[in-house]
């Protein structure tokens, strides 16, 4: 049994031809009614006369091409203006005949090329055919016909304002489109960032110091397995990363909170850099982002602390309110870089960008004694 409710789809996923077959067989079977004799465009004024073989033909060459107006808008227009002209000569006046200014329409909505050459080539076909009309003693006045001209000329350009419509959609859709795929590679990059670069600068430091490591093996086994361990860590963010840029993943997206900061804290000590941390409050279960990006932020920061200050006491202090998360990532600047890789800037940048998307406050800059520090109020209520 079909599923009525999904025919509109169906009908939907058919060729345009099929879809639009039944108005044109709707209108040929309509210029057969009685009640409808007549009651077609015309031009000239003519007493309408009854059909015969040729109003037969005049119909077919009416209707039936509006299956194809949208598919081969010229061939529908050429057969329609024939059906037309032939219907005027006869003076039949057929129901049909109302077809002109459909296709006339859909050319102008749906053709592609040569545009002005079928308007020209139309317009000189008129021309002969309201002389015939005159010579047939039609009683229509020179200025009906221009009016009746114009007429035709506004049903193109209805269709030719239907097309601009539908081009300027397309360009917004288009941009939108553009849009989104920038803000992902931005938000893609984002994440790799901070990612590789926590996980690469603390490799990097903890196998610097293993350089002056070599007469301690106990401490040099114990550097090497946390540079393992970091190493271990980045491979599993990276393999989550790239199985979320598949277009079929079935992986849940696993974002950092603000809960992981003790582990994140701790491989950083790991690192050889002594972090203290201060928690304050309780984190509001409608956090979310705000979450992520508290996350971020320390994470960044401590990324920093081990690149320019490794080794210097670094202090991180987070508050959660009822509205707010307050951080602050501060280190006094007594360290060295210890070979740490240098930065691009984009890290901070990335976290103003995250911070103030949430409506919330960053700032980032050196202290009065030569440490840094990094201050963000991240808003949470609401945040999803």
């Amino acid at each position: 049994m079909i599923d009525l409710r999904r025919v509109p789809a169906l009908w939907r996923q058919c060729d345009v031809t099929v879809r639009d077959l039944p108005f044109a067989l709707l209108m040929a079977v309509a210029s057969f009614v009685p009640a409808l004799y007549g009651k077609g465009t015309q031009v000239g004024d003519l007493p309408a006369r009854p059909y015969d073989e040729s109003a037969y033909v005049a119909i077919a060459l009416l209707a039936l091409p509006l299956a194809v107006r949208r598919r081969w808008p010229v061939a529908c227009l050429t057969l329609v203006a024939a059906g037309f002209a032939l219907d005027q000569v006869h003076s039949y006046h057929v129901f049909a005949c109302n077809a002109l200014p459909i296709a006339l329409i859909s050319a102008g909505a749906h053709l592609e090329r040569y545009r002005r050459a079928t308007v020209a080539v139309l317009t000189v076909a008129y021309v002969p055919l309201a002389v015939t009309m005159g010579r047939l003693g039609a009683p229509e006045q020179p200025e009906g016909y221009v009016i009746f001209y114009l007429v035709l000329v506004l049903a193109w350009g209805i269709g030719a304002s239907l097309r601009s419509s539908r081009a300027a959609e397309a360009e917004r859709h288009r941009r939108v489109a553009e849009a989104t795929r920038a803000a992902e590679r931005t938000r893609i990059a984002r994440e790799l960032h901070d990612v590789v670069t926590h996980h690469v600068t603390a490799m990097v430091v903890q196998a610097e110091a293993a350089r002056y490591l070599t007469a301690a093996p106990d401490r040099l086994d114990a550097t090497l397995s946390a540079v393992t361990d970091t190493g271990r860590r980045a491979i599993g963010d990276l393999r989550h990363m790239l199985d979320l840029l598949k277009a079929d993943h079935d992986t849940d997206v696993r974002t950092p909170s603000a809960g992981e900061l003790r582990t994140l804290v701790e491989q950083t000590r790991q690192a050889g850099q002594p972090v203290e941390l201060v928690e304050e409050g309780r984190s509001a279960e409608s956090a979310g982002s705000a979450e992520f990006v508290t996350y971020r932020v320390v994470q960044e920061s401590l990324t920093n602390a081990l690149k320019y200050a490794h080794g210097s006491p670094t202090a991180v202090r987070v508050r959660y309110g009822e509205k707010e998360i307050t951080v602050e990532v501060s280190t006094d600047g007594s360290g060295t870089r210890a070979g740490s890789p240098g930065g691009s800037g984009r890290g901070l940048a990335g976290l103003r960008e995250r911070v103030e998307a949430l409506g919330g406050e960053f700032d980032a800059g050196r202290r009065a004694d030569g440490g840094f520090v990094v201050r963000a109020r991240v808003p949470a209520g609401g945040s999803s």
